[in-house]
Formats: structure tokens, C-alpha cells, sequence
């Protein structure tokens, strides 16, 4: 049975309340991971079950409705803006342009050499264990894996003490990275499908990656300011959250239309209006409004997000070998992380001094999340496309719930004194 748009929401807002209650009462998790693990185990309980009462096809209509949900789409093209400004709003413009040096270099020299490295050691191990992915696909794992997911990231942040400038790097890279991965993958993935970019060159790619960075950038700049302007013009707070909607929605869509980068574009405009539009554009009353309304929205949408996490678990479907590849691309994915962080602030340290311990807390902190598991979803149909899926779960799974459990651990056995 189909259901409509509305028994959809129904059901995951049903969801939501039903575990993040058990979470509350039972297991005490924060709350986005505790969402996660309880729909993974109910998925999984429902997989095991019909795996013993075959006949009973229990997740089979759960499955069905599940499939309804265009889990690519529903975040690429829709909750991803939302949840980008919300975290931007927060950030400290005056931290983050102190270490604007270190978070680019992450972000992009960062994002490629972990691609390269992710992708060469990946294709190198599937092929021993006869799961023979081309180069070219191993390499769009090592694109769509390798940038860090803002909504986890600073989801664990909001819950654990992290020295500023540390704590900058983690923010700034997270809400910045994403953007640039999204065009390594896409460039990757034309090659791979001889699309339309199959045969550019190093000016090519450089050229894309200055039109959708730079284009996103300035793009988000320009809405911002507009935005600013509106805000300071007037004092009322229902409309000014309005105005703020109307930015994020306008400005995602227009920077799809002109080819720009739509992430990069609403992380600019959100750490604007966090700024400027906060401090010199809004009454206090107004100030208050706009940012509850923003943290509840923020809040909301997280709790979707990892519930539908937990439950893709019914989508992806694990085979052994699948299973045995995604356990060899967890440590070969951290390894990635470790030389995207490493050389990138070893460059940097000849001319600027770092938080002693930095580097394991930037490498644990790098958590992937839903954008890795969109991705993998947009994949074109393949034979390459199912198992790439499956080991991208798996690693988002122990991403979100090892390292985001641990990492509070990580921070204090790093920095001790600075933490």
C-alpha cells in the first residue's frame, strides 16, 4: 500500500517521539545518536525476523514506504539547506576568520588527498577480497566518503567541551568541506560514466571548482547582505524569520539554477546573518525569536535525518562480501582522514603553531553522516553502485556511533590540560 506525503510524516514524526522518548528514559545516548541506534536495531530486528519466519515478510511494506522516501533528494535538495544555516548562524566569524588558513587547507587540499588516498587503498583491497570495483569507482568511494558531514559533526560539538580554536577548525571545516566534496564526487563520477566532464583536464577541474566554490560563495555573500539590509529595515520577528526562510530556500535554488555550489552558498549567507544580521540588524526580542526558531528547526530536522539513517539499514541490503570490504574501509577511511588532516597543518605549522594534540582530535572529530549516504545513493545504476553503498553505511554507522560516542574521550586524552 502507497502511503500519501502526509501518513509518511506521520509515521517518521511518530518515530521520532517513540524512540527519542525510549533514548530519554532507557538508554540516555544524546539524542540525534540514541535516534540512530534504536532505528537501526528495530531495523534490524525486523531483518532478522524474517530471515527466521521467511513467510511473514514483516519489512516488506516497511521497506516499500522507506523506498518512498528519496532519501538523496529529500536531503541534497531539501533539508541539507536548512540544516547548513542553522549551524552557520552559530558560528564565530571572528574564530573562524583567524583560522581561515587551516580550515580552507582541510576542506580542500584535505578533501582531495584523502580522496586519492581513501580511493587507491580501497580499490587495492576490495580487488583482494574479489569485489573488483574500476579505479575510477573506488575513487568516487574515496570522493563521496572523505568529506566530513556538518549536521553530525556539529551535533557532537553541541554536546562536548572542545577547545575555540580547535573547536573553529572542526566547525569551519565541516560546514565548508562538504560543498567541495559534492564536486570532486561529481567530477569523479562523470569520468566514470563518460559523461560530459569525462575528459577534462587540471584547468577543467580547476575551473569547476572555482565556478562552483567562488560562484557559491560570492552568491552567498550577495543574499546575506540582501537579506541584512531587509532585516535592519524593520522590526518585527515574525517576518524576519520569514525573510530568513526565503533566503535559504532562494539562495539553494538559484545556485542549483546557475550551477553554482547551493551548500557552500547558505553556509556563506548563514554566517553572515549570524554575525552581522544578529549583532547590528535585529532587536533583542526579534534576536531571540529568530534564533529558537532556528535551533528548533535545526533540532527537528536532525531527529528526521538520523532516524531515516537508522532505517535505510532495510534499503541497504549487506552481502558477505560487501560486509567484509566495509569492515577493511573503516580503518582505510580513518587513514585517509589522518593524511587530509596531517598534511595540510604540517604545511601550515612552518609559518603558525597549532593545539598540541589537534591532529587526533580533527581526525577522530571527522565524522561522515547522511550527505556520504545520499551520494552513494545518487550513484547511476551499476554493478558498482550496490556494494559502494553498502560499505558507505556501514562506515557512516561507525562513524556516527563509535567515534561520536568517543570522541569525548579522544578530546581529553589529546589535549588534556586545554580541554
Amino acid at each position: 500500500m502507497e502511503l500519501s506525503i502526509f501518513d509518511l510524516i506521520a509515521v517518521l514524526f511518530g518515530l521520532v517521539a517513540l524512540f527519542g522518548y525510549i533514548n530519554h528514559k532507557v538508554l540516555g545516548l544524546p539524542h540525534s545518536i540514541g535516534l540512530m541506534v534504536i532505528a537501526l536495531g528495530a531495523a534490524l530486528t525486523l531483518v532478522a525476523f524474517e530471515l527466521v519466519f521467511p513467510a511473514t515478510d514483516v519489512d516488506g511494506p516497511v521497506t516499500a514506504a522507506l523506498r518512498q522516501v528519496d532519501f538523496d533528494d529529500t536531503l541534497l535538495k531539501g533539508m541539507l539547506s536548512f540544516l547548513l544555516f542553522a549551524g552557520a548562524l552559530h558560528v564565530d566569524l571572528t574564530a573562524l576568520r583567524s583560522r581561515l588558513a587551516a580550515i580552507t587547507a582541510m576542506a580542500t587540499l584535505g578533501v582531495l588527498i584523502s580522496t586519492f588516498v581513501v580511493g587507491t587503498l580501497a580499490w587495492l583491497v576490495f580487488g583482494l577480497l574479489g569485489l573488483e570495483i574500476p579505479f575510477i569507482w573506488a575513487l568516487a568511494f574515496g570522493a563521496l566518503i572523505s568529506p566530513t558531514d556538518p549536521v553530525a559533526v556539529l551535533g557532537v560539538l553541541k554536546t562536548i567541551k572542545v577547545p575555540a580554536s580547535v573547536e573553529a577548525k572542526i566547525a569551519g571545516e565541516s560546514l565548508f568541506n562538504d560543498g567541495v566534496g559534492v564536486v570532486v564526487f561529481l567530477i569523479v563520477v562523470a569520468i566514470a560514466a563518460g559523461g560530459p566532464h569525462a575528459e577534462v583536464g587540471p584547468l577543467e577541474v580547476a575551473r569547476l571548482f572555482a565556478q562552483e566554490a567562488g560562484g557559491g560563495a560570492v552568491l552567498g555573500a550577495v543574499a546575506g547582505y540582501i537579506a541584512y539590509r531587509a532585516l535592519g529595515s524593520l522590526d518585527e520577528h515574525n517576518l524576519e524569520i520569514m525573510i530568513t526562510l526565503a533566503l535559504v530556500t532562494v539562495t539553494y535554488a538559484l545556485a542549483h539554477l546557475i550551477h553554482v555550489s547551493g551548500p557552500l552558498a547558505v553556509v556563506v549567507a548563514g554566517i553572515f546573518i549570524g554575525n552581522h544580521g544578529v549583532a547590528y540588524a535585529m532587536s533583542e526580542k526579534t534576536r531571540e525569536h529568530l534564533l529558537n526558531f532556528w535551533e528548533l528547526l535545526d533540532e527537528i530536522l536532525n531527529s528526521l535525518l538520523f532516524l531515516l539513517i537508522g532505517l535505510e539499514v532495510l534499503v541497504v541490503r549487506v552481502d558477505l562480501i560487501s560486509a567484509e570490504a566495509a569492515l577493511l574501509a573503516i580503518p582505510i577511511v580513518l587513514l585517509g582522514r589522518f593524511f587530509g588532516v596531517s598534511i595540510p597543518l604540517t604545511l601550515l605549522s612552518l609559518r603558525q603553531s597549532f593545539t598540541k594534540g589537534a591532529i587526533p582530535v580533527l581526525v577522530w572529530g571527522g565524522l561522515r553522516g547522511g550527505i556520504s549516504v545520499a551520494l552513494a545513493l545518487s550513484l547511476p545504476e551499476g554493478p558498482e553502485k550496490a556494494p559502494i553503498l553498502a560499505i558507505t553505511y556501514a562506515v557512516v554507522i561507525f562513524s556516527i556511533i563509535v567515534q561520536g560516542l568517543t570522541f569525548r574521550a579522544v578530546v581529553k586524552r589529546s589535549l588534556k590540560g586545554d580541554a
